[in-house]
């Protein structure tokens, strides 16, 4: 990859990453238009870096109102967030792994490339995704609007079916996180501030197995760690970091003005330009 082509690569990933709008979906299309291959070791090796950054600008962005909501509270509500964030996460594990090992297994045990990673290029199950995705966000407004007035505070079982759907979202690119976590804390009655700072303490506790895996993966691979661009790498972090605070702002603004569902139709826009991409590429 030239340089360029990294920072195009780093503010696409930056600014769609922590919109609910499927970061990868808009990478793996960039990519492949630029004629680059997704599923390359190295590719999603560099994809991990640019998440890194993105994950600082969470970090950044979040740390005071999660200060303020977990850390300041009393030491039950500090109990009770702990608890959420371990069975959210466990369920995540759980369901994540497991749809791997059945997409690795049984999916792909004929493919000549059996790695859930192989799936990443391919356009139509993107284009469904980013589909899937644009209409939960839609149906979760619609009930974020009905029952705006009924809000209730996350509980055990409301940790768990978001760290499952997190969980569902691993394998599939177009399957937005946040938009399919956010959607369901709204569907549950969470109010959206809380929805969209457990969301995002989720995806901070995820990035660290999520490298270790990719770096695992390019250690396995032919091309090794040599093919590892760390420092242009290091460049398009930069980018996806400053991009990825631009679109935090931008988040939380609609969000608490009840924009949510311009983000579900966007989805299913972005699903009939995928679509259309699958069919002029072949």
């Amino acid at each position: 990859m030239t340089l360029l082509q990294i920072v195009v690569v780093a503010v696409i990933q930056g600014l769609a990453e922590l919109l609910p709008v499927s970061s990868s979906a808009h990478v793996v299309v960039a990519e492949k238009l630029m004629g680059l291959n997704p599923s390359a070791p190295a590719m999603t090796f560099l994809l991990v870096m640019l998440h890194t950054g993105t994950t600082f600008a969470v970090i950044l962005y979040f740390w005071p109102r999660w200060k303020e909501r977990f850390l300041k509270a009393g030491a039950a509500a500090r109990r009770e967030a702990a608890q959420a964030l371990v069975l959210a996460t466990g369920a995540t594990g759980v369901v994540g792994i497991f749809l791997m090992l059945v997409i690795e297994k049984v999916v792909l045990r004929h493919a000549r490339h059996d790695e859930v990673e192989a799936l990443f290029s391919n356009l139509p199950l993107i284009a469904a995704a980013l589909a899937s995705v644009g209409v939960l966000i839609l149906w979760a407004a619609r009930r974020d609007g009905a029952d705006a007035g009924r809000a209730h505070p996350l509980d055990a079982r409301g940790s768990l079916w978001i760290g499952a759907v997190q969980g569902l979202c691993l394998p599939f690119r177009g399957f937005s996180r946040s938009g399919a976590t956010i959607s369901l804390g709204l569907m549950l009655d969470v109010p959206r501030a809380l929805a969209e700072d457990f969301s995002f303490a989720l995806a901070v506790i995820l990035t660290p197995p999520v490298i270790a895996k990719e770096t695992w993966r390019l250690m396995k691979s032919p091309e090794g760690l040599h093919a590892a661009s760390f420092t242009p790498g290091l460049v398009g972090m930069v980018f996806s970091f400053l991009a990825g605070l631009a679109a935090l702002r931008w988040l939380s603004s609609w969000l608490e003005r009840g924009r949510w569902r311009w983000f579900g139709w966007y989805c299913l826009a972005a699903s009939a330009a995928v679509a259309f991409a699958a069919f002029r590429l072949g």
